[in-house]
Parts: C-alpha cells; sequence; structure tokens
C-alpha cells in the first residue's frame, strides 16, 4: 500500500494535484487506515495516471470523469472532439503569435514597405523624432483609407526629400517644431511654404489631393496641430496669404 507521497511519484503528479482531484472527485479517496492515514493501491496509480494522461492533453478537468467512465466508441467521439477544438486554439494561438511577431516589425506594423522606408529616409536626413512620429501618425490614417494610393503619394514624398528647397523647408519645420507659438521666426518658414506652393502652381503641378475627402484632411492637420505648438500659427500665416489647409492645401485667395 502507498502513502499519498508514493502514489504521487509513482503518477509523476504533485500532492497537491492529488488533493485537487480528489477534490474534484476524479480521484476516490480511500479510507484512512488505524494511524490515520491514506494508504493507495495500484488501482490508484493506474487511474491518477489515466487521470493526469488526459488533463496533461488538454481535456478540461469538467470532462475527465465522463471520459473515465466512457466506452470506446464514446471515448473516441470524445477525444476526436477534443482533438478539433485543441486545434482550432493551435489556430488561434498562431494568429496571435503572428500578430506579436508584427507588433515587434514596428511602423511596418501599420505601414507600407514605401511609407516605412521614407520614414527610415527622414532618419537618415537627421529629421528629429517628434517630426518623423507625426508623419508616421499621419501616414498610418492616409494607408487606412487611401491604401491605393500610397505608393504615389511615397513617391511624391521620397522626390521631395530629394529638391533642395525642400528639403530646407523642411529643416525649417524641424526647428520649428520646438518653437513657442509667437516665434516670429515662423513669418519665415510660411513665406517659404507659400513660396514653394506658388511655384508647384505655377508649374502646373497641382498642391490639392482630390482623392482626400476634407473629413481625412482635417483629422490629418490635428495630428500636426496636437504635436507642434506653433502649428496653428503657421496655418494662420498661410491664411493670410492665401492658403488654407495643412495636409491639403488649397488656394483661397490672391497672395495679401
Amino acid at each position: 500500500m502507498l502513502t499519498i507521497s508514493q502514489l504521487a511519484s509513482y503518477a509523476g503528479v504533485t500532492v497537491r494535484a492529488v488533493r485537487h482531484y480528489h477534490a474534484k472527485g476524479l480521484l476516490a479517496e480511500p479510507e484512512r487506515d488505524h494511524s490515520g492515514y491514506r494508504r493507495y493501491d495500484a488501482a490508484a496509480v493506474v487511474e491518477l495516471i489515466r487521470i493526469r494522461t488526459l488533463a496533461e492533453a488538454g481535456v478540461p478537468l469538467s470532462r475527465v470523469r465522463e471520459l473515465l467512465a466512457a466506452g470506446d466508441e464514446e471515448f473516441a467521439a470524445a477525444v476526436a472532439d477534443i482533438d478539433r477544438r485543441l486545434r482550432s486554439e493551435i489556430r488561434e494561438r498562431q494568429r496571435h503569435r503572428e500578430r506579436i511577431g508584427q507588433l515587434a516589425a514596428g511602423d511596418s506594423l501599420a505601414l507600407p514597405p514605401e511609407a516605412v522606408a521614407y520614414l527610415d529616409r527622414m532618419h537618415q536626413l537627421g529629421l528629429p523624432p517628434l517630426m518623423i512620429e507625426a508623419e508616421r501618425d499621419a501616414w498610418i490614417l492616409v494607408a487606412a483609407q487611401l491604401a491605393e494610393h500610397m505608393p504615389c503619394y511615397m513617391q511624391l514624398k521620397q522626390q521631395q526629400l530629394e529638391d533642395p528647397a525642400t528639403l530646407e523647408l523642411y529643416r525649417d519645420l524641424a526647428a520649428a517644431v520646438g518653437w513657442e507659438r509667437e516665434d516670429p521666426r515662423a513669418v519665415a518658414v510660411a513665406d517659404r511654404l507659400v513660396g514653394l506652393l506658388e511655384s508647384a502652381e505655377a508649374e502646373g503641378v497641382a498642391t490639392h489631393d482630390q482623392q482626400m475627402s476634407d473629413e481625412l484632411a482635417k483629422l490629418l492637420d490635428s495630428v500636426f496641430l496636437d504635436s507642434v505648438p506653433i502649428a496653428g500659427r503657421l496655418l494662420c500665416l498661410l491664411e493670410e496669404r492665401g492658403w488654407t489647409g495643412w495636409t491639403n492645401i488649397k488656394r483661397t485667395g490672391p497672395v495679401k
């Protein structure tokens, strides 16, 4: 006859597990001997091994008793059902692993490769993290709504980074990230931007994206307004010069 510790050892479980199975009614508790100890026989070891095997296979304890008492056909059907459930859980966990892998990929989680390359180029040019993060968040919003247009957008943005005048404006804007709202240097930045817009207009290059809704443009503008203290001032200066908006700039009238 075996003590509870010996039983647990033979079956490859802990004493705590044995007591848990007793509490769940899965393993019968033997009567105590004259010394007050419970003694287990070989049948208890076999039963405990069966319980452990089912539990390790993923069978809920609520079904273990049912399976222990089942006939061959019923047992096979129940095992097949459990197998289907486990396969479904494995597929779900695999999807979770893929999602975790995407999260580890950083910007590529929500952006296409060409947008990630554009952000990388901004990093290489030494533009400040705050500016790049604002661009990233804005392009995530665009990609969610206008995914099919992202290759064209990113081609244009990469071209702008190669244009000396536009790159100089980018550096002005990068410096302006830390300015206070009333910083007088904002006037020169607004003038430089208007100069580029007027040059593009004169060359017949569109400054307004017809594909982008006003609602999305306003949402993107809010990213700029929320992340850059001087953003509101720059928008006011643009309006004074006959332009409105930031993401989707439109001419509203003659330059004042």
